[in-house]
């Protein structure tokens, strides 16, 4: 909560464009004492800062939590409460009900809501430069991986009208070899001809040799293509496959110097030994988990403001005799997508998370519904470990789950009786 928030003399909004943005300023009880447009540009701020002088350093809304405007804001030293746009949509029917929907009126919305309920909203809380650099890193990493699933599809779509053999041959195309291997035999006319020599050089030169998957490779280009395209086609989407497989390897190459410039600022954090401890999260998701949950304590005050910002808690709905729960939607989409990935991952090397998981698989959940409910687990230990700045102790934590009767420990002593020879002593700590 905001202390003394109805004493504030002043609430301002921002709505933010490309290339302008609308302020209202409210007084405390709701009267617009400025209302203005600037530019974005240098110019336009400073004209921002002459005419918010007589409000002094009062509360901003905005309708996002990162971007320039709100650099330009923290730099002046304004407080920032971030809407969400959802929430920002509804305050504006409440304003506007006849569906009205314009710029200003979208600031005097936003800057009334944040008079009658900012009490209650969470300020923004700037990173420190080591997670803002690890953050902005891992997200653009994220959407060059995006990008090129993208061209994957479409070079997968490509082969499939003129050359199905070469999907046949290889189930991943996001691999550098696929493209090295449509380079070396363009088309299904181009892999006949090289030969058994050259197919098995070029298993052996990309490390693909393996007995069971080089036969079966081997005794599909020996059986060759049965169903051909027409030339035409044969030539256009071979020109189309060879230009994708060359920007995809342009791209592999910017997506691996990300990776070692974000292995490097993830070394360099202050939290390193925090997240680096979290098995299954290695060197990928250890830095994606840091960056998205990031360096201050203050953002998340509790375990179960974690949990929702990364999407594991369910939402509850109730109505008379109605009651139910849904998935949660509006949560930090970066940090569900890590925070899935890695708890996955986790059940490879915890078996307490795996028996976990397999009993929720035996209660009736979906694969990914027994990985939000895994994810519950895992962020209660990660946020203690965060908050602590203490990393992962695999023994302290399975006592501590003994010391609280976990239904874990029993049936982590059942899988661990499975596995243990004859005359084997079972120990959890």
């Amino acid at each position: 909560m905001n202390a003394n928030w109805s004493e504030k003399p002043f609430f301002a909004a921002l709505d933010w464009a490309k290339d302008h943005h609308d302020v209202i300023v409210v007084d405390r009880v709701g009267t617009i004492v400025a209302d203005f447009q600037f530019a974005h540009t240098v110019p336009g701020w400073e004209e921002f800062s002459q005419k918010m002088q007589p409000f002094g350093k009062c509360p901003v809304t905005i309708e996002t939590s990162s971007g320039m405007a709100v650099d330009q804001l923290l730099q002046r030293g304004y407080t920032l409460y971030p809407i969400n746009p959802l929430a920002a949509k509804e305050y504006r029917k409440r304003k506007a009900p006849s569906g009205t929907k314009t710029d200003r009126h979208d600031a005097w919305s936003a800057a009334d809501a944040l008079r009658t309920d900012g009490h209650a909203w969470r300020p923004l809380h700037p990173q420190d430069e080591a997670t803002l650099r690890l953050r902005t890193l891992c997200r653009d990493e994220i959407a060059l991986i995006e990008n090129r699933t993208a061209l994957v599809n479409q070079l997968e779509a490509a082969l499939g009208e003129y050359y199905p053999l070469a999907l046949e041959s290889f189930e991943e195309w996001a691999k550098p070899f696929t493209w090295a291997f449509l380079r070396a035999f363009p088309t299904p006319e181009a892999l006949s001809k090289a030969g058994k020599r050259n197919w098995q050089k070029f298993l052996h030169t990309h490390k693909l040799w393996r007995p069971d998957t080089s036969a079966k490779r081997l005794a599909l280009w020996e059986r060759g293509q049965q169903l051909h395209a027409s030339p035409a086609v044969v030539s256009a989407k071979t020109l189309l496959a060879l230009s994708l497989a060359a920007v995809l390897e342009t791209l592999q190459r910017q997506i691996q110097e990300y990776r070692s410039r974000i292995e490097a600022a993830f070394e360099e954090h202050p939290d390193h030994d925090v997240f680096g401890s979290l098995p299954g999260a290695k060197e990928v998701l250890g830095p994606r988990l840091l960056s998205f949950i990031g360096s201050v304590r203050e953002v998340y005050p509790d375990a179960d403001s974690l949990m929702c910002q990364a999407g594991v808690s369910p939402v509850s709905y109730q109505s008379g005799k109605i009651c139910k729960a849904r998935v949660r939607y509006v949560c930090d989409h970066f940090l569900r997508h890590a925070v899935h990935l890695w708890v996955d991952e986790s059940r490879k090397t915890c078996d307490w998370a795996q028996a976990y998981y397999k009993t929720k698989r035996d209660q009736g959940h979906e694969h990914a519904s027994a990985l939000r409910c895994l994810g519950k687990r895992w962020l209660k230990v990660l946020w203690r470990m965060w908050r602590d700045r203490t990393p992962y102790d695999e023994a302290k934590h399975l006592k501590n789950l003994r010391q609280h009767g976990s239904f874990v420990c029993g049936l982590l002593e059942e899988v661990l009786e499975e596995t243990l020879p004859d005359g084997g002593e079972l120990c959890l700590i």
